[in-house]
């Protein structure tokens, strides 16, 4: 499918190609160069080859397949959006050439206008000109405590463990009786496990707002906070969000902030570092320079295993109390589905009964966000995903939105703040389905009398 090329077979690398495919954008220069606006930083030098250190988007026509989408992504570039005949990576210097070297041809994409260097007196740390609108770190967590604090029967916050920096990283629970563990179906929604992709907090701001102050009014939120336990993860990747804004110009930084081992590069993508399938099948990288990095171990990323920690907390009585959850991205616009890690519709631990219910439900929260539902392994193979995680180490019924926009075209990873409002709000049905769907998924497929005693 792909020209014959020494590129990486199952994670590994030819000796010829090791030079080209390594990468300095997370080479940690010095504090000086790190918090520099892209336009002032200088290439980091390796093995005398001069390298950008910020990657781009490019389009690559004629990828058609995922198994061509798959070898694509072999050479360490993360693939954003896909199309009928082409995708959109991003990449550095480095792995454009190598993807040149699969035989495609490239065109580079503009980058987002908050990339270039921010006008003098702009303060850094923060968002630029266009996207003030956007949360920072410290923004939500004031914005979080406010709405403890004025809904304290509703809401509550814990403090589950930390990022690789030290950063809290916070659960908050929405429920009725919130300080109460009650016998009652939980669903756990997660966001911002890319560094990029700041409108995932924006989209548990949002739900956090919404669950409280339409308790009482509406009908569906109310009986759903009186009947579930709500959990909301709003930033599994702090450290890294705050690294792609600090200069005051994105960075398009996609992963975490810890260093890797026996390397200068700095960062793991923790959406290839959960437990299970684990680096197994071409699904993720080994090159610590990669976009898709997956981590010297499974869960060595320590989000990772503070996420993990939680999930497995609520195994009371020996049962798995978290039946359903979301996994918000950005972009294209996706409902996705396990597995990532195989081309297969069922095999260990998925029954046709189970794809048919994620598949059933997924379409439904689909057609109300105008999102395209799919396997996950339609788009390309990847391993060590948190949906496939969640289902094949918990049997959580656990899907991933890519939110808006559909293209890079559109804003991509950073679009304008003006949309945070519709795109955020444009989830609530889809959200509300599967609350309302998570004591007995198996509803769904008309199975409920099978799968869940009949209730």
């Amino acid at each position: 499918m792909r020209p014959h090329t020494p590129t990486r077979i199952r994670g590994g690398r030819t000796t010829v190609l090791a030079a080209l495919l390594s990468l300095a954008l997370a080479a940690p220069i010095a504090a000086q160069a790190q918090d520099a606006p892209p336009a002032e930083r200088t290439a980091a030098t390796r093995d005398g080859v001069q390298r950008a250190e910020l990657p781009h988007q490019y389009e690559v026509k004629g990828p058609a397949t995922p198994a061509a989408r798959t070898a694509l992504a072999a050479t360490g570039v993360s693939i954003d959006e896909t199309h009928a005949h082409a995708v959109v990576i991003t990449a550095d210097r480095a792995q454009a050439t190598a993807v040149r070297r699969l035989g495609y041809g490239l065109r580079r994409l503009p980058d987002p206008p908050g990339a270039s260097a921010p006008p003098s007196g702009t303060r850094v740390k923060d968002f630029p000109a266009g996207y003030a609108k956007y949360h920072t770190y410290e923004e939500a967590t004031q914005q979080i405590d406010a709405l403890v604090a004025k809904y304290p029967d509703l809401l509550s916050k814990q403090t589950i463990g930390t990022s690789h920096e030290g950063r809290d990283i916070l659960a908050l629970k929405l429920s009725k009786n919130v300080t109460k563990d009650e016998a009652e179906p939980e669903v756990l929604f997660t966001a911002h496990q890319h560094a990029r992709e700041h409108l995932t907090v924006e989209m548990a701001l949002y739900l956090l707002d919404e669950f409280t102050s339409a308790y009482g009014s509406d009908d569906r939120i109310t009986k759903m906070l009186d009947s579930r336990e709500i959990w909301i993860v709003p930033d599994l990747n702090p450290d890294g969000g705050a690294y792609d804004i600090a200069s005051g110009a994105f960075r398009s930084w996609r992963k975490n902030r810890q260093p890797a081992p026996d390397s200068q590069e700095v960062g793991t993508d923790l959406n290839r570092n959960w437990d299970f399938k684990w680096g197994c099948c071409d699904g993720s990288s080994d090159d610590p320079a990669d976009e898709t990095y997956r981590g010297p171990s499974a869960a060595s990323a320590p989000e990772v295993q503070v996420v993990s920690k939680f999930v497995h907390s609520r195994i009371i009585g020996g049962k798995q109390q978290i039946k359903a959850a979301i996994d918000f991205h950005t972009y294209s616009e996706l409902v996705l589905w396990p597995f990532g890690f195989t081309y297969d519709e069922t095999g260990p631990g998925m029954t046709q009964d189970d794809h048919d219910t994620f598949a059933t439900i997924g379409k439904k929260m689909a057609a109300s966000n105008g999102y395209t539902p799919e396997q996950s392994s339609e788009l390309y193979v990847t391993d060590g995903a948190i949906d496939d995680w969640l289902w094949g180490d918990q049997k959580v019924f656990a899907y991933t939105f890519e939110m808006y926009p559909s293209s890079a075209g559109s804003g991509g990873f950073y679009p304008k703040d003006t949309v945070i409002p519709k795109e955020t709000s444009r989830n609530r049905e889809a959200v509300l389905q599967l609350l309302e769907t998570a004591d007995c998924p198996y509803r769904a497929i008309g199975k409920e009398a099978q799968y869940c005693d009949g209730s």
